[in-house]
């Protein structure tokens, strides 16, 4: 991943009982949710004490990222890096491009609060483990994103959109 340095802004919280979650905004966009969001969506898609990083880049850097982890020359929405498990804390990285997640939230009709937590949870699960490569395994993911999205008040991501359920969602850099 790149050097945090290059970050416009950088926060961190840790609060009793959620996980360690670090902000990071290397993007233009002034529409990113807030940390406590992050920080409450992660809450309640972790199953284990995590570290985690949640950087929002531009079109350039996620580019960049696509190209170096996926071999794929285009931004992706979000990109997962896990690092395992630090005295049982769970470490990974998400990655995000706020160009081209507004732009798919603009697409599908859809909240931008509400695209970002989709895929910040759907980041969350591809570093416990879950994926998509196979139907049973997207169901099984997808369903888990509804549950989840469902309790902290969001709609079903996949409900009257554009984007069909099992759709790649053009993840990880490490995890698929």
């Amino acid at each position: 991943m790149t050097k945090a340095t290059s970050a416009k802004s950088t926060k961190s919280a840790k609060h009793g009982g959620m996980p360690a979650v670090t902000l990071q905004n290397a993007s233009r966009s002034l529409r990113v949710p807030e940390l406590r969001s992050i920080r409450r969506w992660a809450a309640a898609t972790l199953r284990l004490p995590a570290c985690i990083t949640v950087r929002v880049v531009g079109t350039a850097e996620g580019l960049q990222l696509n190209q170096a982890w996926r071999g794929r020359a285009y931004a992706t929405n979000v990109l997962s890096f896990g690092y395992g498990r630090i005295d049982g804390c769970l470490q990974g990285d998400l990655v995000l491009c706020a160009s081209v997640v507004a732009t798919e939230a603009r697409q599908q009709k859809k909240a931008l609060a509400a695209h970002y937590a989709h895929l910040i949870v759907h980041g969350l699960l591809h570093l416990q483990g879950y994926d998509h490569e196979q139907d049973a395994d997207a169901l099984r993911m997808e369903r888990r994103e509804r549950v989840i999205l469902k309790g902290l008040g969001f709609p079903d991501p996949y409900a009257e959109s554009d984007v069909a359920p099992r759709t790649k969602m053009h993840l990880p850099g490490r995890h698929g």
